[in-house]
């Protein structure tokens, strides 16, 4: 029996017609794509880091056996974690990026002309390394001179952070290993003293279909701290069940209200998925994703 996210790249390539890489999610769901090897394996500290090559999507990332990103659709999900807050505060400066060190997010940071500084944190080094590599379409982004990389724990690190950021991107992997205090309110907490007067915080919300209770649990704790509270959606066909939410928290800029069109309309051309009717309707939520925030 396939273990989670592991392929046999021994079988001859004369032979190799059917080899899978699986991630095996909650409850009886999985998700396989056909991979033609893998290109790098290391266990780190924290986690397993694998790269694989796939017929449909390209490269592949995947930690501890669940799929990270992948080149075919990787834009998908950077570019909505990034412009909608980016979009939604009329000058970002000065941004956080918890989690990221593939540097997808920071690549659709760094096309807004008002950032003077993004900061990274990634807790494992390697993710960095590993992803300069084999993603450097992605990872060539983290050298340029306004980011700065800081290797430590992002629960630990916003502790001593008061007052400093225009936008935080929380780009966590699922709620497991590392990551689980990323979903914590004691995090989000010090994430929101962290943030300015007009600070925006956006941190992937994980699948309504596979992770409901999470949903509701993260939308309650954000309540407590932010007056203006928002999901939106996305649809990334490799993420479980092919949807992936992400909830924004605001002191003061509304993603809807405050939103102003014709800043997107020059910038989009240059996105693949992005755009300002994108933006708006990714806040307009199905009615069971309604259903869960009652």
């Amino acid at each position: 029996m396939q273990e989670k996210g592991e392929v046999n790249t021994d079988i001859p390539n004369s032979n190799r017609k059917e080899v899978w890489l699986t991630e095996y999610g909650p409850g009886n769901t999985a998700i396989s794509l056909r991979v033609k090897y893998k290109l790098f394996e290391k266990e780190t500290p924290y986690q397993k880091i694998e790269i694989f090559e796939s017929y449909d999507y390209g490269r592949v990332m995947a930690l501890d056996g669940f799929i990270m990103l992948t080149e075919k659709d990787e834009f998908i999900y950077h570019e909505m974690i990034a412009h909608v807050p980016l979009f939604t505060h009329p000058e970002p400066k000065h941004v956080l990026v918890i989690g990221g060190g593939d540097g997808g997010a920071v690549r659709e940071i760094l096309k807004h002309k008002t950032i003077k500084k993004v900061e990274l944190v990634e807790i494992d080094e390697e993710v960095v390394k590993t992803s300069k590599i084999y993603f450097p379409n992605l990872a060539s982004y983290l050298d340029d001179e306004r980011v700065e990389i800081n290797f430590q724990d992002g629960i630990e690190f916003v502790k001593s952070k008061r007052g400093i950021y225009d936008i935080i991107l929380i780009d966590s992997p699922d709620p497991i290993g590392p990551a689980v205090g990323l979903f914590e309110e004691s995090f989000y907490k010090d994430a929101f003293a962290s943030l300015n007067d007009s600070g925006i915080i956006v941190a992937q919300s994980e699948s309504p279909f596979v992770f409901p209770d999470l949903i509701k649990r993260i939308f309650l704790i954000f309540k407590r701290y932010f007056p203006i509270v928002h999901f939106y959606i996305a649809n990334v066909p490799t993420y479980a069940s092919g949807v992936i939410s992400f909830i924004l928290g605001s002191k003061k800029f509304d993603p809807i209200k405050d939103f102003y069109p014709d800043r997107v309309k020059n910038f989009a051309p240059t996105l693949k998925y992005y755009n300002e009717k994108v933006h708006l309707a990714s806040f307009a939520l199905p009615n069971f994703f309604i259903d869960l925030l009652k």
